[in-house]
């Protein structure tokens, strides 16, 4: 039996697949940006390309387009109100999540597992969202910790198996 395609049977149904949490990162007019996206992944090896779908209705996505660059941080299963700050719709999302700038002069997040530093390859049409593609310049692992995870409406963390002995 198939369920009526309706965006809220698409919702509920694409909620049974985890997804990391990623905070997409820039300098605008001296300031830090950012917003959270749960869409990230890697497109090519060579050239190194990642990418993320904002949404359309986005108002920082225009702002960290028209930076050209941005830094993507994959946010660790411990730092929810981190996610919670930057996803908020208050003036100054940087006054309570501390960063430092990149050697590019990007914003990399404390206490993230790993940050990715990007000029914008591409940017494509995708219905309801953007496509923007990302030619890595400079990545790291900050911190070895377990990531963010989105799953079934709430955020979680990820458990792997216990190892044979």
């Amino acid at each position: 039996m198939s369920i009526a395609l309706d965006s809220a049977a698409f919702r509920r149904i694409l909620g049974h697949y985890p997804t990391g949490v990623c905070a997409v990162t820039a300098m605008v007019d001296g300031a830090p940006m950012g917003m959270v996206v749960g869409s990230f992944t890697s497109v090519s090896l060579d050239p190194p390309l990642v990418a993320f779908l904002p949404d359309r209705k986005s108002s920082t996505w225009p702002k960290i387009q028209a930076a050209g660059r941005f830094c993507v941080n994959v946010l660790a299963e411990h730092q929810q109100d981190v996610c919670r700050a930057l996803s908020s719709k208050v003036e100054n999302k940087f006054e309570a999540v501390p960063y430092r700038l990149s050697d590019a002069g990007l914003p990399i997040l404390a206490g993230v597992v790993a940050w990715i530093d990007c000029d914008l390859y591409a940017v494509h049409e995708a219905g309801d969202h953007f496509i923007a593609i990302g030619q890595v310049h400079a990545l790291d692992v900050e911190h070895p910790h377990r990531p963010l995870l989105f799953f079934q409406g709430g955020y979680g963390q990820f458990s792997p198996f216990a190892s044979a002995g």
